[in-house]
Protein backbone atom coordinates (compact mmCIF):
# COMPACT_ATOMS: atom_id res chain seq x y z
CA UNK A 1 0.00 0.00 0.00
CA UNK A 2 1.09 3.55 -0.77
CA UNK A 3 0.27 6.55 1.38
CA UNK A 4 -0.47 8.74 -1.64
CA UNK A 5 -2.38 6.33 -3.87
CA UNK A 6 -5.20 3.83 -3.47
CA UNK A 7 -4.93 0.95 -5.90
CA UNK A 8 -8.12 0.22 -7.85
CA UNK A 9 -9.27 -3.38 -8.09
CA UNK A 10 -11.00 -4.15 -11.36
CA UNK A 11 -13.76 -6.73 -11.47
CA UNK A 12 -13.11 -10.14 -12.90
CA UNK A 13 -16.07 -11.41 -14.92
CA UNK A 14 -16.29 -15.03 -16.11
CA UNK A 15 -15.74 -14.98 -19.89
CA UNK A 16 -18.54 -16.35 -22.07
CA UNK A 17 -16.25 -19.07 -23.45
CA UNK A 18 -16.44 -20.89 -20.11
CA UNK A 19 -20.12 -21.65 -20.64
CA UNK A 20 -20.26 -21.68 -24.42
CA UNK A 21 -19.65 -24.94 -26.26
CA UNK A 22 -18.30 -23.22 -29.36
CA UNK A 23 -14.87 -21.65 -29.70
CA UNK A 24 -15.12 -17.94 -30.47
CA UNK A 25 -12.99 -16.03 -32.95
CA UNK A 26 -12.01 -12.40 -32.46
CA UNK A 27 -10.56 -9.97 -35.01
CA UNK A 28 -8.03 -8.50 -32.57
CA UNK A 29 -6.61 -9.68 -29.27
CA UNK A 30 -4.17 -7.56 -27.27
CA UNK A 31 -2.22 -9.36 -24.53
CA UNK A 32 -1.08 -7.12 -21.66
CA UNK A 33 -2.85 -4.12 -20.10
CA UNK A 34 0.18 -2.00 -19.27
CA UNK A 35 0.49 1.44 -20.88
CA UNK A 36 1.54 0.03 -24.25
CA UNK A 37 -1.18 -2.61 -24.50
CA UNK A 38 -3.83 -0.15 -23.36
CA UNK A 39 -2.70 2.42 -25.93
CA UNK A 40 -2.87 -0.22 -28.66
CA UNK A 41 -6.37 -1.30 -27.64
CA UNK A 42 -7.66 2.29 -27.44
CA UNK A 43 -6.10 3.22 -30.78
CA UNK A 44 -7.72 0.27 -32.52
CA UNK A 45 -11.07 0.96 -30.84
CA UNK A 46 -10.90 4.60 -31.95
CA UNK A 47 -10.77 3.31 -35.51
CA UNK A 48 -13.92 1.28 -34.99
CA UNK A 49 -12.32 -2.14 -34.64
CA UNK A 50 -13.60 -4.62 -32.00
CA UNK A 51 -10.81 -5.43 -29.54
CA UNK A 52 -10.34 -8.03 -26.80
CA UNK A 53 -7.73 -7.06 -24.18
CA UNK A 54 -6.41 -9.80 -21.87
CA UNK A 55 -4.45 -9.16 -18.68
CA UNK A 56 -3.40 -11.53 -15.94
CA UNK A 57 -3.76 -8.92 -13.17
CA UNK A 58 -6.72 -6.95 -11.80
CA UNK A 59 -5.10 -3.64 -10.89
CA UNK A 60 -2.55 -1.14 -12.18
CA UNK A 61 1.24 -1.38 -11.89
CA UNK A 62 2.78 -1.60 -8.44
CA UNK A 63 5.10 1.32 -7.67
CA UNK A 64 5.82 4.35 -9.80
CA UNK A 65 7.85 2.40 -12.40
CA UNK A 66 7.72 4.41 -15.63
CA UNK A 67 7.85 8.09 -14.71
CA UNK A 68 8.85 10.33 -17.64
CA UNK A 69 6.59 10.81 -20.65
CA UNK A 70 8.09 12.78 -23.49
CA UNK A 71 6.46 15.43 -25.66
CA UNK A 72 5.83 13.07 -28.57
CA UNK A 73 4.18 10.54 -26.25
CA UNK A 74 1.97 13.27 -24.80
CA UNK A 75 0.90 14.17 -28.34
CA UNK A 76 -0.07 10.54 -28.96
CA UNK A 77 -1.96 10.46 -25.66
CA UNK A 78 -3.80 13.59 -26.82
CA UNK A 79 -4.92 11.70 -29.91
CA UNK A 80 -6.06 8.78 -27.72
CA UNK A 81 -8.02 11.09 -25.41
CA UNK A 82 -6.02 11.04 -22.17
CA UNK A 83 -3.41 13.76 -22.72
CA UNK A 84 -5.20 16.40 -20.67
CA UNK A 85 -5.57 14.10 -17.66
CA UNK A 86 -1.88 13.14 -17.75
CA UNK A 87 -0.63 16.72 -18.08
CA UNK A 88 -3.04 17.99 -15.43
CA UNK A 89 -1.91 15.45 -12.84
CA UNK A 90 1.75 15.21 -13.81
CA UNK A 91 4.70 17.52 -13.24
CA UNK A 92 5.83 19.41 -16.36
CA UNK A 93 9.50 20.12 -16.91
CA UNK A 94 11.92 21.17 -19.62
CA UNK A 95 15.18 21.85 -17.74
CA UNK A 96 17.72 19.21 -16.75
CA UNK A 97 20.83 19.88 -14.66
CA UNK A 98 23.96 17.75 -14.40
CA UNK A 99 26.32 17.96 -11.41
CA UNK A 100 29.82 16.62 -10.85
CA UNK A 101 30.44 16.17 -7.15
CA UNK A 102 28.85 19.33 -5.71
CA UNK A 103 29.02 21.68 -8.72
CA UNK A 104 26.71 22.08 -11.70
CA UNK A 105 28.57 21.40 -14.94
CA UNK A 106 25.81 22.27 -17.39
CA UNK A 107 22.06 22.29 -18.01
CA UNK A 108 19.80 21.70 -21.00
CA UNK A 109 16.35 22.76 -22.18
CA UNK A 110 14.18 20.11 -23.82
CA UNK A 111 11.93 22.70 -25.45
CA UNK A 112 13.91 25.81 -26.38
CA UNK A 113 11.32 26.80 -29.02
CA UNK A 114 8.13 28.59 -27.93
CA UNK A 115 4.61 27.79 -29.12
CA UNK A 116 4.17 24.08 -28.48
CA UNK A 117 1.07 22.66 -26.81
CA UNK A 118 2.96 20.16 -24.66
CA UNK A 119 6.10 20.48 -22.52
CA UNK A 120 9.29 18.56 -23.20
CA UNK A 121 8.46 16.05 -20.48
CA UNK A 122 5.84 15.14 -17.88
CA UNK A 123 6.66 13.18 -14.73
CA UNK A 124 3.80 10.98 -13.57
CA UNK A 125 3.72 7.66 -11.76
CA UNK A 126 2.83 4.81 -14.11
CA UNK A 127 -0.15 3.72 -12.05
CA UNK A 128 -1.90 7.01 -12.79
CA UNK A 129 -1.31 6.66 -16.53
CA UNK A 130 -2.69 3.12 -16.50
CA UNK A 131 -5.72 4.22 -14.49
CA UNK A 132 -6.51 6.99 -16.98
CA UNK A 133 -6.03 4.64 -19.92
CA UNK A 134 -8.33 2.00 -18.41
CA UNK A 135 -11.01 4.63 -17.80
CA UNK A 136 -10.68 5.73 -21.43
CA UNK A 137 -10.77 2.14 -22.70
CA UNK A 138 -13.99 1.50 -20.83
CA UNK A 139 -15.70 4.24 -22.85
CA UNK A 140 -15.71 1.94 -25.90
CA UNK A 141 -18.45 -0.66 -26.03
CA UNK A 142 -16.47 -2.66 -28.61
CA UNK A 143 -13.36 -2.90 -26.37
CA UNK A 144 -13.64 -5.81 -23.93
CA UNK A 145 -11.08 -5.82 -21.09
CA UNK A 146 -10.76 -9.13 -19.28
CA UNK A 147 -8.84 -8.99 -16.03
CA UNK A 148 -7.40 -12.14 -14.42
CA UNK A 149 -7.17 -13.79 -17.85
CA UNK A 150 -3.67 -15.23 -18.38
CA UNK A 151 -2.55 -16.55 -21.76
CA UNK A 152 -0.81 -19.90 -21.19
CA UNK A 153 -0.52 -21.23 -24.76
CA UNK A 154 -0.30 -19.73 -28.23
CA UNK A 155 -0.42 -21.48 -31.60
CA UNK A 156 0.23 -19.11 -34.53
CA UNK A 157 -1.33 -20.29 -37.79
CA UNK A 158 -1.28 -18.92 -41.34
CA UNK A 159 -4.85 -17.61 -41.06
CA UNK A 160 -4.99 -16.72 -37.36
CA UNK A 161 -3.84 -17.52 -33.84
CA UNK A 162 -5.14 -20.00 -31.26
CA UNK A 163 -4.87 -18.94 -27.60
CA UNK A 164 -5.46 -20.87 -24.39
CA UNK A 165 -6.36 -18.68 -21.42
CA UNK A 166 -6.54 -19.43 -17.69
CA UNK A 167 -8.99 -17.68 -15.34
CA UNK A 168 -10.00 -18.12 -11.68
CA UNK A 169 -12.95 -20.18 -12.97
CA UNK A 170 -11.05 -22.42 -15.35
CA UNK A 171 -9.44 -22.40 -18.78
CA UNK A 172 -10.83 -21.66 -22.22
CA UNK A 173 -9.65 -21.31 -25.81
CA UNK A 174 -10.25 -18.66 -28.43
CA UNK A 175 -9.10 -17.81 -31.92
CA UNK A 176 -7.89 -14.44 -33.15
CA UNK A 177 -7.25 -13.01 -36.57
CA UNK A 178 -4.43 -10.91 -35.12
CA UNK A 179 -2.60 -10.79 -31.77
CA UNK A 180 -0.65 -7.83 -30.39
CA UNK A 181 1.82 -9.00 -27.73
CA UNK A 182 2.29 -6.21 -25.18
CA UNK A 183 3.14 -8.44 -22.23
CA UNK A 184 6.39 -6.81 -21.18
CA UNK A 185 10.09 -7.56 -20.98
CA UNK A 186 9.48 -11.10 -19.70
CA UNK A 187 6.92 -11.70 -22.46
CA UNK A 188 5.31 -15.11 -22.08
CA UNK A 189 4.08 -14.88 -25.68
CA UNK A 190 7.64 -14.46 -26.90
CA UNK A 191 8.84 -17.38 -24.80
CA UNK A 192 6.01 -19.68 -25.87
CA UNK A 193 6.88 -18.93 -29.50
CA UNK A 194 10.57 -19.70 -28.78
CA UNK A 195 11.68 -16.27 -29.97
CA UNK A 196 14.88 -14.68 -28.73
CA UNK A 197 15.95 -11.17 -27.86
CA UNK A 198 19.55 -10.21 -28.51
CA UNK A 199 21.66 -7.51 -26.92
CA UNK A 200 23.62 -6.53 -23.86
CA UNK A 201 22.92 -6.95 -20.14
CA UNK A 202 24.61 -4.33 -17.94
CA UNK A 203 26.31 -5.52 -14.77
CA UNK A 204 25.12 -2.80 -12.45
CA UNK A 205 22.31 -2.28 -9.97
CA UNK A 206 20.27 0.79 -9.12
CA UNK A 207 18.00 1.49 -6.19
CA UNK A 208 14.70 3.31 -6.79
CA UNK A 209 13.32 5.12 -3.77
CA UNK A 210 10.03 6.99 -4.01
CA UNK A 211 9.98 9.54 -1.21
CA UNK A 212 7.03 11.66 -0.05
CA UNK A 213 8.22 15.08 1.04
CA UNK A 214 7.48 18.76 0.69
CA UNK A 215 10.41 20.45 -0.98
CA UNK A 216 10.85 23.69 -2.86
CA UNK A 217 13.20 22.14 -5.44
CA UNK A 218 12.23 23.24 -8.96
CA UNK A 219 10.51 20.80 -11.31
CA UNK A 220 13.72 19.82 -13.09
CA UNK A 221 15.76 16.69 -13.72
CA UNK A 222 18.87 16.64 -11.49
CA UNK A 223 21.65 14.13 -12.11
CA UNK A 224 24.81 13.84 -10.00
CA UNK A 225 28.08 12.12 -10.84
CA UNK A 226 30.14 11.22 -7.75
CA UNK A 227 28.20 13.43 -5.30
CA UNK A 228 29.58 13.86 -1.76
CA UNK A 229 26.46 12.18 -0.33
CA UNK A 230 26.95 9.05 -2.51
CA UNK A 231 30.64 9.05 -3.47
CA UNK A 232 31.86 7.13 -6.48
CA UNK A 233 28.37 6.53 -7.84
CA UNK A 234 25.55 8.45 -9.56
CA UNK A 235 22.18 9.75 -8.34
CA UNK A 236 19.09 10.94 -10.21
CA UNK A 237 16.25 13.06 -8.77
CA UNK A 238 12.80 13.64 -10.30
CA UNK A 239 9.65 15.20 -8.90
CA UNK A 240 6.37 13.35 -9.44
CA UNK A 241 2.73 14.02 -8.59
CA UNK A 242 1.49 14.12 -4.97
CA UNK A 243 4.82 15.43 -3.60
CA UNK A 244 6.47 12.12 -4.46
CA UNK A 245 10.12 12.37 -5.44
CA UNK A 246 11.90 9.63 -7.36
CA UNK A 247 15.53 9.07 -6.34
CA UNK A 248 17.74 6.59 -8.18
CA UNK A 249 20.96 5.52 -6.44
CA UNK A 250 23.62 3.62 -8.35
CA UNK A 251 24.72 0.66 -6.21
CA UNK A 252 27.21 -1.35 -8.24
CA UNK A 253 26.92 -4.95 -9.41
CA UNK A 254 28.07 -6.50 -6.13
CA UNK A 255 25.20 -5.02 -4.12
CA UNK A 256 22.71 -7.48 -2.61
CA UNK A 257 19.26 -6.45 -3.99
CA UNK A 258 17.25 -7.77 -1.06
CA UNK A 259 19.57 -6.23 1.51
CA UNK A 260 19.60 -2.84 -0.25
CA UNK A 261 15.80 -2.61 -0.27
CA UNK A 262 15.58 -2.73 3.54
CA UNK A 263 14.53 0.60 5.10
CA UNK A 264 17.54 0.56 7.42
CA UNK A 265 19.75 0.64 4.30
CA UNK A 266 17.65 3.05 2.21
CA UNK A 267 16.83 5.75 4.76
CA UNK A 268 20.48 6.62 5.63
CA UNK A 269 21.22 7.11 1.92
CA UNK A 270 18.31 9.52 1.60
CA UNK A 271 19.26 11.40 4.78
CA UNK A 272 22.81 11.80 3.51
CA UNK A 273 21.38 13.36 0.37
CA UNK A 274 18.62 15.54 1.85
CA UNK A 275 20.05 16.35 5.27
CA UNK A 276 18.82 15.33 8.70
CA UNK A 277 16.39 18.23 8.96
CA UNK A 278 14.32 17.21 5.91
CA UNK A 279 11.22 15.23 6.84
CA UNK A 280 10.22 12.51 4.39
CA UNK A 281 8.33 9.26 4.16
CA UNK A 282 9.55 6.24 2.23
CA UNK A 283 6.82 5.34 -0.27
CA UNK A 284 8.20 2.54 -2.46
CA UNK A 285 11.56 0.86 -3.00
CA UNK A 286 12.91 -1.38 -5.74
CA UNK A 287 16.30 -2.53 -7.06
CA UNK A 288 16.74 -3.06 -10.77
CA UNK A 289 19.26 -4.12 -13.36
CA UNK A 290 18.79 -3.35 -17.04
CA UNK A 291 19.63 -4.41 -20.54
CA UNK A 292 19.63 -3.07 -24.09
CA UNK A 293 18.32 -5.67 -26.53
CA UNK A 294 15.60 -6.40 -29.07
CA UNK A 295 13.97 -9.11 -31.14
CA UNK A 296 15.33 -9.62 -34.65
CA UNK A 297 11.91 -8.66 -36.04
CA UNK A 298 8.72 -7.43 -34.42
CA UNK A 299 6.25 -9.17 -36.72
CA UNK A 300 5.85 -12.94 -36.70
CA UNK A 301 3.00 -13.77 -39.02
CA UNK A 302 -0.19 -12.65 -37.31
CA UNK A 303 1.52 -11.95 -33.98
CA UNK A 304 2.90 -8.42 -33.59
CA UNK A 305 5.20 -7.50 -30.70
CA UNK A 306 5.21 -4.01 -29.15
CA UNK A 307 6.94 -2.26 -26.26
CA UNK A 308 9.18 -4.15 -23.86
CA UNK A 309 8.04 -7.45 -25.35
CA UNK A 310 9.91 -6.41 -28.52
CA UNK A 311 12.78 -4.32 -27.18
CA UNK A 312 14.30 -3.16 -23.89
CA UNK A 313 16.61 -0.29 -22.98
CA UNK A 314 18.11 1.09 -19.80
CA UNK A 315 15.92 3.58 -17.90
CA UNK A 316 18.33 6.47 -18.54
CA UNK A 317 16.68 8.67 -21.13
CA UNK A 318 13.10 7.54 -20.53
CA UNK A 319 13.05 5.48 -23.71
CA UNK A 320 11.04 2.47 -22.51
CA UNK A 321 7.35 3.37 -22.28
CA UNK A 322 7.84 6.28 -24.68
CA UNK A 323 9.15 4.04 -27.46
CA UNK A 324 6.52 1.39 -26.72
CA UNK A 325 3.66 3.86 -27.10
CA UNK A 326 5.24 5.07 -30.33
CA UNK A 327 5.24 1.42 -31.51
CA UNK A 328 1.46 1.29 -31.19
CA UNK A 329 1.15 4.68 -32.89
CA UNK A 330 3.01 3.23 -35.87
CA UNK A 331 1.23 -0.13 -35.93
CA UNK A 332 -2.47 0.43 -35.40
CA UNK A 333 -3.36 2.51 -38.46
CA UNK A 334 -1.54 0.00 -40.64
CA UNK A 335 -3.36 -2.92 -39.07
CA UNK A 336 -6.68 -1.13 -39.62
CA UNK A 337 -5.99 -0.72 -43.35
CA UNK A 338 -4.94 -4.36 -43.73
CA UNK A 339 -8.02 -5.64 -41.87
CA UNK A 340 -10.26 -3.44 -44.03
CA UNK A 341 -8.63 -4.81 -47.18
CA UNK A 342 -7.34 -1.37 -48.20
CA UNK A 343 -3.65 -2.24 -47.91
CA UNK A 344 -1.68 -5.41 -48.56
CA UNK A 345 -0.38 -7.61 -45.77
CA UNK A 346 3.17 -6.38 -46.43
CA UNK A 347 2.28 -2.99 -44.94
CA UNK A 348 2.70 -4.65 -41.54
CA UNK A 349 6.29 -5.52 -42.42
CA UNK A 350 6.93 -1.78 -42.52
CA UNK A 351 5.85 -1.62 -38.87
CA UNK A 352 8.69 -3.96 -37.98
CA UNK A 353 11.17 -2.19 -40.26
CA UNK A 354 10.38 1.33 -39.03
CA UNK A 355 10.24 0.46 -35.34
CA UNK A 356 13.41 -1.66 -35.50
CA UNK A 357 15.12 1.45 -36.84
CA UNK A 358 13.72 3.41 -33.88
CA UNK A 359 14.66 0.65 -31.41
CA UNK A 360 18.23 0.54 -32.71
CA UNK A 361 18.47 4.30 -32.30
CA UNK A 362 17.17 4.04 -28.74
CA UNK A 363 19.48 1.14 -27.91
CA UNK A 364 22.49 3.02 -29.29
CA UNK A 365 21.72 6.13 -27.25
CA UNK A 366 20.81 4.15 -24.16
CA UNK A 367 24.00 2.08 -24.36
CA UNK A 368 26.14 5.20 -24.74
CA UNK A 369 24.42 6.79 -21.75
CA UNK A 370 24.93 3.72 -19.62
CA UNK A 371 28.59 3.42 -20.61
CA UNK A 372 29.15 7.03 -19.57
CA UNK A 373 27.24 6.68 -16.30
CA UNK A 374 28.81 3.34 -15.38
CA UNK A 375 32.38 3.26 -16.81
CA UNK A 376 33.66 -0.30 -17.28
CA UNK A 377 37.38 0.41 -16.86
CA UNK A 378 39.72 2.76 -15.04
CA UNK A 379 40.58 4.44 -18.35
CA UNK A 380 36.90 5.05 -19.12
CA UNK A 381 36.38 6.46 -15.63
CA UNK A 382 39.35 8.83 -16.03
CA UNK A 383 38.01 10.02 -19.38
CA UNK A 384 34.51 10.49 -17.96
CA UNK A 385 35.70 12.53 -15.00
CA UNK A 386 37.94 14.66 -17.23
CA UNK A 387 34.96 15.46 -19.46
CA UNK A 388 32.88 16.45 -16.43
CA UNK A 389 35.66 18.68 -15.10
CA UNK A 390 36.09 20.44 -18.45
CA UNK A 391 32.33 20.83 -18.96
CA UNK A 392 32.13 23.33 -16.10
CA UNK A 393 33.89 25.97 -18.17
CA UNK A 394 34.15 24.72 -21.76
CA UNK A 395 31.08 24.32 -23.99
CA UNK A 396 32.76 21.75 -26.28
CA UNK A 397 32.98 19.27 -23.39
CA UNK A 398 29.30 19.61 -22.48
CA UNK A 399 28.35 17.84 -25.70
CA UNK A 400 30.29 14.80 -24.43
CA UNK A 401 28.48 14.64 -21.07
CA UNK A 402 25.87 11.90 -21.20
CA UNK A 403 23.61 11.44 -18.19
CA UNK A 404 20.88 9.95 -20.40
CA UNK A 405 20.03 11.33 -23.83
CA UNK A 406 16.31 11.82 -23.38
CA UNK A 407 13.62 10.24 -25.52
CA UNK A 408 12.94 11.82 -28.89
CA UNK A 409 10.79 10.47 -31.73
CA UNK A 410 12.41 8.64 -34.62
CA UNK A 411 12.81 10.36 -37.98
CA UNK A 412 11.88 7.52 -40.36
CA UNK A 413 13.85 9.00 -43.23
CA UNK A 414 14.78 5.64 -44.81
CA UNK A 415 11.23 4.24 -44.80
CA UNK A 416 9.99 2.76 -48.05
CA UNK A 417 6.64 4.43 -47.32
CA UNK A 418 8.08 7.92 -47.92
CA UNK A 419 7.88 9.78 -51.20
CA UNK A 420 11.25 11.53 -51.66
CA UNK A 421 11.39 15.29 -52.17
CA UNK A 422 11.58 16.51 -55.74
CA UNK A 423 11.93 20.17 -54.74
CA UNK A 424 13.96 22.18 -52.27
CA UNK A 425 12.76 22.65 -48.68
CA UNK A 426 14.34 24.06 -45.54
CA UNK A 427 13.78 22.81 -42.00
CA UNK A 428 13.26 19.42 -40.39
CA UNK A 429 9.83 18.42 -41.71
CA UNK A 430 11.29 15.99 -44.24
CA UNK A 431 9.45 12.84 -45.36
CA UNK A 432 9.53 10.45 -42.40
CA UNK A 433 9.68 13.21 -39.78
CA UNK A 434 7.28 13.35 -36.84
CA UNK A 435 5.30 16.56 -37.12
CA UNK A 436 6.16 19.72 -35.25
CA UNK A 437 3.23 21.40 -33.54
CA UNK A 438 2.15 24.99 -34.15
CA UNK A 439 -0.51 27.32 -32.71
CA UNK A 440 -3.47 28.02 -34.98
CA UNK A 441 -6.97 29.40 -34.95
CA UNK A 442 -9.92 27.39 -36.20
CA UNK A 443 -13.16 29.29 -36.66
CA UNK A 444 -11.54 32.13 -34.74
CA UNK A 445 -10.74 29.98 -31.70
CA UNK A 446 -7.23 29.01 -30.48
CA UNK A 447 -6.19 25.53 -31.57
CA UNK A 448 -3.12 23.38 -32.20
CA UNK A 449 -1.94 21.83 -35.43
CA UNK A 450 -1.50 18.30 -34.09
CA UNK A 451 -5.07 18.28 -32.78
CA UNK A 452 -6.28 18.75 -36.37
CA UNK A 453 -4.48 15.72 -37.84
CA UNK A 454 -4.03 12.05 -36.98
CA UNK A 455 -6.14 8.89 -37.35
CA UNK A 456 -6.44 9.49 -41.10
CA UNK A 457 -4.49 10.71 -44.12
CA UNK A 458 -4.50 14.51 -44.25
CA UNK A 459 -3.20 17.01 -46.76
CA UNK A 460 -2.10 20.41 -45.47
CA UNK A 461 -2.19 22.96 -48.29
CA UNK A 462 -0.84 26.46 -47.65
CA UNK A 463 -2.91 29.13 -49.40
CA UNK A 464 -2.45 32.88 -49.20
CA UNK A 465 -6.18 33.35 -49.83
CA UNK A 466 -8.38 30.22 -49.70
CA UNK A 467 -11.20 32.18 -51.33
CA UNK A 468 -9.19 32.14 -54.55
CA UNK A 469 -9.13 28.33 -54.90
CA UNK A 470 -10.68 27.55 -58.27
CA UNK A 471 -13.46 25.12 -59.10
CA UNK A 472 -11.08 22.52 -60.53
CA UNK A 473 -9.06 22.29 -57.34
CA UNK A 474 -12.22 22.21 -55.21
CA UNK A 475 -13.46 19.26 -57.27
CA UNK A 476 -10.13 17.44 -56.87
CA UNK A 477 -10.24 17.99 -53.11
CA UNK A 478 -13.76 16.57 -52.96
CA UNK A 479 -12.70 13.52 -54.96
CA UNK A 480 -9.73 12.83 -52.66
CA UNK A 481 -12.16 12.59 -49.75
CA UNK A 482 -14.10 9.90 -51.66
CA UNK A 483 -11.11 7.66 -52.44
CA UNK A 484 -10.93 4.11 -51.07
CA UNK A 485 -8.38 5.51 -48.62
CA UNK A 486 -9.97 8.89 -47.90
CA UNK A 487 -7.70 11.92 -47.85
CA UNK A 488 -8.91 15.05 -46.07
CA UNK A 489 -7.54 18.38 -47.29
CA UNK A 490 -7.06 21.18 -44.76
CA UNK A 491 -6.18 24.68 -45.92
CA UNK A 492 -3.62 26.64 -43.93
CA UNK A 493 -3.71 30.39 -44.38
CA UNK A 494 -1.86 33.33 -42.81
CA UNK A 495 -5.09 35.31 -42.46
CA UNK A 496 -8.49 34.61 -40.95
CA UNK A 497 -10.85 33.29 -43.59
CA UNK A 498 -13.37 31.02 -41.87
CA UNK A 499 -14.38 28.40 -44.42
CA UNK A 500 -13.64 28.42 -48.12
CA UNK A 501 -16.35 26.71 -50.16
CA UNK A 502 -16.95 24.18 -47.39
CA UNK A 503 -13.25 23.41 -46.80
CA UNK A 504 -11.73 23.52 -43.33
CA UNK A 505 -9.32 26.41 -42.82
CA UNK A 506 -6.53 26.63 -40.24
CA UNK A 507 -5.31 30.16 -39.54
CA UNK A 508 -1.53 30.37 -39.04
CA UNK A 509 -1.92 33.64 -37.15
CA UNK A 510 1.54 33.42 -35.48
CA UNK A 511 3.44 32.34 -38.59
CA UNK A 512 4.83 29.29 -36.74
CA UNK A 513 3.41 26.84 -39.23
CA UNK A 514 4.96 28.68 -42.18
CA UNK A 515 8.25 28.86 -40.29
CA UNK A 516 8.42 25.22 -39.20
CA UNK A 517 7.12 23.76 -42.46
CA UNK A 518 8.91 26.19 -44.80
CA UNK A 519 5.50 26.97 -46.24
CA UNK A 520 4.75 29.45 -48.98
CA UNK A 521 1.65 29.67 -51.18
CA UNK A 522 1.14 26.29 -52.81
CA UNK A 523 3.21 24.23 -50.35
CA UNK A 524 1.45 20.91 -49.74
CA UNK A 525 2.16 18.18 -47.18
CA UNK A 526 0.73 14.65 -47.00
CA UNK A 527 0.48 13.48 -43.38
CA UNK A 528 0.16 9.85 -42.27
CA UNK A 529 -2.41 8.79 -39.63
CA UNK A 530 0.43 8.66 -37.07
CA UNK A 531 1.34 12.32 -37.72
CA UNK A 532 4.52 11.58 -39.66
CA UNK A 533 5.21 13.40 -42.91
CA UNK A 534 4.72 11.10 -45.93
CA UNK A 535 5.44 13.57 -48.75
CA UNK A 536 5.56 17.26 -49.63
CA UNK A 537 5.42 19.42 -52.73
CA UNK A 538 5.53 23.07 -53.71
CA UNK A 539 2.19 22.84 -55.51
CA UNK A 540 -1.07 20.94 -55.06
CA UNK A 541 -1.37 18.00 -57.42
CA UNK A 542 -4.06 15.37 -56.82
CA UNK A 543 -2.30 12.69 -58.85
CA UNK A 544 0.92 13.10 -56.84
CA UNK A 545 -1.04 13.00 -53.59
CA UNK A 546 -2.76 9.76 -54.60
CA UNK A 547 0.52 8.17 -55.66
CA UNK A 548 2.19 9.14 -52.38
CA UNK A 549 -0.76 7.73 -50.43
CA UNK A 550 -0.46 4.46 -52.33
CA UNK A 551 3.24 4.36 -51.49
CA UNK A 552 2.55 5.18 -47.82
CA UNK A 553 0.15 2.23 -47.62
CA UNK A 554 2.41 -0.23 -49.48
CA UNK A 555 -0.05 -0.35 -52.37
CA UNK A 556 2.79 0.41 -54.79
CA UNK A 557 5.20 -2.47 -55.40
Amino acid sequence: MLSTYRYPKYDYLPPPELTSKSQRRYPLVVVGAGPVGLCAAIDLALQGLPVLLLDEDDTVSVGSRGVCYAKRTLEILDRLGVGDAVVSKGVSWNIGRTFYRNEEVYHFNLLPQPDHKRPGMINLQQYYLEEYLIARARQFTHLDIRFKNRVVFIDPRPDGVLLHVETPDGAYSLEADWVIAADGAKSSIRKMMNLDVEGKVFLDRFLIADVVMKADFPAERWFWFDPPFHPGQSVLLHRQADNVWRIDFQLGWQADPEEEKKPEKVIPRIRAMLGDEREFELEWVSVYTFQCRRMSKFRHGRVLFVGDAAHQVSPFGARGANSGIQDTDNLCWKLKLVIDGKAPDRLLDSYSDERIFAADENIMNSTRSTDFITPKSRTSLTFRNAVLTLARHHPFARALVNSGRLSVPAFLVASTLNTPDQESFAGEMIPGAPMDDAPLKVDGKPAWLLDQVGNRFVVLHYAADPQQIDATMRHEIQQLALDAIPIEVLLVTPAASGTAHGLRVLEDYSGRYAERYDARPGTTYLIRPDQHVAARWRAFDAASIRAATMRATANLS
